[in-house]
């Protein structure tokens, strides 16, 4: 449901949402979180954004590169080659990039090949470790 991105694009809280809208704060997670919302949810929901029930019951399945929301996004997020496009995912990929640039980088010790794979893994884990905290102040998340 596209509650949640009406909520932020309004910079309303959850807390301040369930006021709004007399609903309680945990409805309001449990709408936001993908559980399905009762007729009086909706109606309530749809009066406080101004909206009609039907627009609060879409979901957002792909993100269409054509869209403006997506033009809309920073050249440094549409350029992403693997897919990720959200935080967990990328402090994911950041943790694998590091853990295994340092088990390449001990057993270079043993043998030197092992340090040519080191160097792209620990860059890896830095371009992502970039990507997550540049998110965070474009708030892209």
């Amino acid at each position: 449901m596209v509650i949640k991105k009406l909520r932020e694009n309004k910079q309303w809280s959850q807390e301040q949402l369930a006021t709004l809208s007399g609903l309680s704060i945990r409805t309001i997670q449990r709408i936001e979180s993908g559980n399905r919302a009762s007729l009086e949810s909706l109606k309530a929901l749809a009066a406080v954004f101004e909206t009609d029930t039907e627009t609060l019951q879409k979901e957002i399945i792909v993100i269409d590169k054509k869209t403006e929301e997506w033009k809309a996004q920073p050249w440094w997020f549409r350029l992403n080659m693997v897919g990720i496009q959200n935080r967990k995912s990328l402090i994911f990929a950041e943790k694998i990039c590091v853990a295994l640039g340092l088990g390449f980088w001990i057993a270079g010790f043993f043998s030197k090949g092992f340090l040519i794979g080191a160097s792209p893994l620990f860059f890896s884990a830095y371009i992502a470790a970039w990507t997550v905290r540049k998110g965070d102040r474009d708030k892209i998340w």
